[in-house]
């Protein structure tokens, strides 16, 4: 028996004591009929079939095979990127070459968005890739090569369907530092124009802020999840201002209406599920001391009894944290967690107040002004070390002292603040600056 292993990298091959000493005396040459592959017998993977990694390694069952076949096979599925490990032994038997594949699955994968491939359903573009790459299941690996294989499918269904558009992808990272959280593939070099917004499910009292809504994507090119982004900023709001907690907005649907000119119209189609509508029944606030209940609660806005505004509860919340700050608590928040009532369409919130610890000021560095009126100014300011740091200060402190600097031309300001949590204080810079002419 022979066995061969393939990392993702690199290839090393290992030969058992008894090939080695098969190989130092010139063993056979197998005869045809123990060539022809027999079986292969995965092993490792916990996402795939048999049957699947079989396809994707480009072996048939009943073809004469060779090692430099496997090698391929083999390399061709650890270059997929699927399988952080992939290694495999074989041996000729009077039935034929018996093919063992070890696996291990790499350790993440991310979704497959298709960003504008409007000529056709997700379901149909999932069905083409898979006929062709049988472990594609709705998930790429984020290295490899797998997704140019998908983005080669891609063009060639757009080639077939006579489209002079290029398919390609992005890696998608919700913050721009951080890991990978999807694969973007898009058609380029059409212009795919939005012309008109249609909802589903809308209640015919939300229809009308809906559509005042969508008309900003109107003439704007169509991009699903630029569209989806917008729905949630702009368009779900809509449903929780009116006590939809739960609504939810489906992913959009692109129509081809037309092509006029260089454009192709099209029509987004958005499916909306409200859910129930919940009045609030009840406020606790829990791991708040610096700060009494009652002081907490007169910001909130919300009534017991009347349909709960999600969107001015978060407007509030917000405002609670930031009059922590004026206290110095610079890492205060408030947490929402609501218990839901759906027999009685309410909801009660436990409201999770995290004070964190007091800071207080800092180093003070001005910058943009000379260095007399710098000496002026830092004369004029009041919050001292000693003092809980005020998150407001530095903004007053610029409209009550702009009198002292040159009355001939309007200044502006930008303050950055430096948390030091490790020392428990924050650094006030402020950049002053000329406001430009119109």
């Amino acid at each position: 028996m022979i066995t061969r292993r393939l990392h993702t990298t690199f290839f090393v091959l290992l030969l058992t004591v008894s090939a080695l000493g098969q190989a130092r005396t010139s063993a056979p040459r197998p005869s045809p009929s123990e060539q022809r592959l027999a079986s292969v017998h995965v092993t490792g993977t916990q996402r795939f079939t048999s049957q699947e990694v079989i396809a994707a390694s480009g072996l048939e069952i009943g073809s004469v095979v060779t090692q430099d076949d496997f090698d391929k096979a083999g390399k061709r599925l650890g270059e997929s990127g699927f399988f952080s490990n992939v290694a495999y032994s074989y041996a000729h038997t009077p039935t034929g070459t018996k093919l063992d594949l070890q696996l291990a699955d790499a350790d993440k994968l991310v979704p497959a968005h298709f960003e504008n491939f409007v000529w056709f359903s997700d379901d149909e573009l999932r069905e083409k890739i898979r006929e062709h790459l049988p472990l594609f299941k709705g998930e790429v690996p984020v290295g490899g090569t797998f997704s140019d294989q998908v983005s080669d499918v891609l063009q060639a269904l757009l080639v077939q369907h006579n489209l002079a558009a290029r398919a390609d992808y992005m890696r998608d990272s919700k913050d721009n530092a951080g890991p990978v959280d999807a694969i973007n593939f898009r058609a380029s070099g059409l212009n795919l124009r939005i012309e008109e917004v249609q909802f589903s499910g809308a209640g015919s009292e939300e229809l009308p802020a809906l559509n005042a809504a969508a008309q900003n994507l109107v003439g704007k090119d169509y991009v699903r999840t630029e569209v989806q982004a917008y729905a949630a900023k702009n368009l779900l709001p809509i449903y929780l201002e009116r006590g939809f907690l739960k609504a939810a907005i489906g992913d959009p649907q692109a129509k081809v209406l037309k092509d006029i000119d260089e454009d192709t119209l099209i029509q987004v189609q958005l499916l909306i599920t409200p859910g129930r509508q919940y009045k609030l029944s009840s406020f606790a606030w829990e791991g708040n001391s610096a700060l009494k209940a009652d002081k907490l609660q007169g910001m909130v806005h919300a009534q017991v009894g009347e349909t709960i505004n999600a969107e001015q509860l978060r407007t509030d919340l917000d405002a609670i944290q930031k009059f922590y700050g004026t206290r110095g608590y610079m890492l205060a928040t408030v947490k929402p967690v609501p218990e839901f009532d759906d027999a009685a369409n309410s909801v009660a919130y436990k409201l999770e107040v995290n004070e964190g610890d007091v800071f207080h000021l800092g180093d003070l560095d001005i910058q943009g002004l000379d260095a007399k009126t710098v000496d002026r100014l830092r004369e004029a300011w009041t919050l001292r070390e000693a003092d809980p740091y005020d998150a407001t200060y530095p903004r007053r402190f610029f409209e009550q002292t702009v009198k002292l600097l040159s009355r001939d031309v309007t200044w502006t300001v930008s303050i950055h603040e430096g948390v030091n949590e490790k020392e428990k204080t924050v650094d006030v810079t402020l950049r002053y600056g000329l406001k430009p002419s119109s």
